[in-house]
């Protein structure tokens, strides 16, 4: 939802940024291996540390770069490439298992809190599920429409709850991850009733024995 309604609000910031890195030469792709490792290495270590307010801020700040190496592909001669969009796609699904594994961590090692860590360990299978219905469905010719959560509603609930729990508002964190566990859930939900919709006029796909995904 984010993504489209916010998307012409971004890019005026973003395209800028974009068209500037393209001009001397920096590639989408190193902006989004950059991003992604930044992300991972910020998540890991201030997460299950307990240190939300700078994790939130740090993690923050590389999360932008998925924004910048998106606006380069629009500002180059050649648009985007396969390539960068799988890798993208990857990178994506590796620096969100870093945050929310991060906090997997903290909220069972460090804060005992079983809780709010059986809530970040459903964001983080359902935040996986919802990418992977929609790349699957699309693998096979099938439209998938959004849903409510999607991952930029992901990255900004996790991070508004990790960043007022670091502000030291109470129970920021188990809300925010409760509630995006629900939405997250729900919007599998809707992926995979709208995969089976669009399905309907789809001819029957053959799978080879024993293959039960791509």
């Amino acid at each position: 939802m984010l993504n489209v309604h916010a998307r012409k609000h971004v890019n005026r910031v973003a395209d800028p940024i974009g068209r500037w890195l393209v001009a001397r030469g920096v590639g989408p792709d190193t902006v989004t291996v950059v991003g992604t490792l930044g992300t991972i290495v910020a998540a890991l270590w201030f997460m299950p540390r307990g240190q939300f307010l700078a994790g939130t801020f740090v993690v923050a700040l590389f999360v932008l770069f998925d924004l910048i190496d998106g606006a380069m592909a629009r500002a180059g001669a050649t648009g985007g490439t396969p390539f960068g969009a799988i890798l993208d796609s990857a990178c994506d699904r590796l620096a969100d298992a870093a945050l929310f594994g991060g906090l997997i961590w903290w909220s069972f090692v460090v804060a005992g809190d079983r809780a709010t860590g059986v809530a970040a360990l459903i964001c983080l299978v359902t935040g996986q599920l919802v990418s992977y219905i929609k790349a699957r469905a699309e693998g096979v010719g099938v439209e998938v429409d959004g849903g409510i959560v999607e991952r930029a509603e992901r990255l900004v609930l996790a991070l508004l709850g990790t960043g007022l729990t670091g502000f030291g508002v109470p129970y920021a964190l188990p809300v925010a991850l409760w509630l995006l566990a629900a939405g997250s859930l729900w919007t599998m939900v809707q992926r995979l009733w709208s995969a089976r919709r669009n399905s309907r006029a789809k001819p029957p796909v053959s799978l080879d024995p024993g293959e039960t995904g791509p």
